[in-house]
C-alpha cells in the first residue's frame, strides 16, 4: 500500500505557507504558543518561593496569560504582515518599534502601583516585567527571524 504525500507540509501543492499572510499570522501565533508557556514557568517559578513570589493572582494570572498572550500575538501577526506590506524597510521598523514598545511597557510596569505594601508591589512589578520582557523580545525578534526560517516554513508552519 503507498503513502498518500498530497497532505505534506512544504510540497509543490501545498499553498498555504507560501501566502504571507497566513505565513505571518502562524508564524507569530507560534510565537504566541512558545510564550504562552514561558510566561506559565515563569509564573510559576515566581510564585513558587512563598517568601518571595507575588500571590495576588487577579492581573496575572495563568488564564489571563494564556488567553491574552496568544490574542496579543494573533494581533501582532496581522500588524507583522502590515509592515512586510508597506515598505522595504517594514520590518525593520516592525523590530524597533516592538522594541520600543518593550522599553515602554516596562517603564510602565515599573510604575505601576497594585498593593499598599512595597513589597508585594516590588514583586508584582519583577512578575509583570518579566511577562512583558519574554512577550516584547518574542515580537520583536523572533517573530521576524522565525519568519524567515526555511526550516520553520517546512517543519512547523
Amino acid at each position: 500500500m503507498e503513502n498518500d504525500h498530497s497532505s505534506q507540509i512544504g510540497d509543490d501543492m501545498d499553498y498555504t505557507s507560501t501566502f504571507p499572510f497566513v505565513k505571518a499570522f502562524m508564524t507569530a501565533l507560534a510565537v504566541g504558543i512558545a510564550d504562552t508557556i514561558l510566561c506559565l514557568a515563569f509564573n510559576l517559578l515566581w510564585r513558587k518561593e512563598g517568601t518571595v513570589g507575588f500571590f495576588s493572582s487577579d492581573f496575572i494570572s495563568v488564564s489571563s496569560i494564556i488567553f491574552g498572550i496568544n490574542i496579543l500575538f494573533i494581533v501582532i501577526g496581522v500588524v507583522y504582515f502590515g509592515f512586510l506590506q508597506a515598505r522595504v524597510t517594514g520590518e525593520v521598523l516592525f523590530s524597533i518599534i516592538f522594541a520600543a514598545l518593550t522599553v515602554i511597557g516596562v517603564i510602565a510596569a515599573m510604575h505601576a502601583h497594585r498593593s499598599p505594601d512595597p513589597g508585594q508591589n516590588a514583586r508584582f512589578h519583577v512578575l509583570l516585567t518579566g511577562v512583558i520582557l519574554i512577550c516584547g523580545a518574542s515580537a520583536a525578534i523572533g517573530i521576524p527571524l522565525l519568519y524567515h526560517s526555511r526550516k520553520f516554513g517546512q517543519h512547523i508552519l
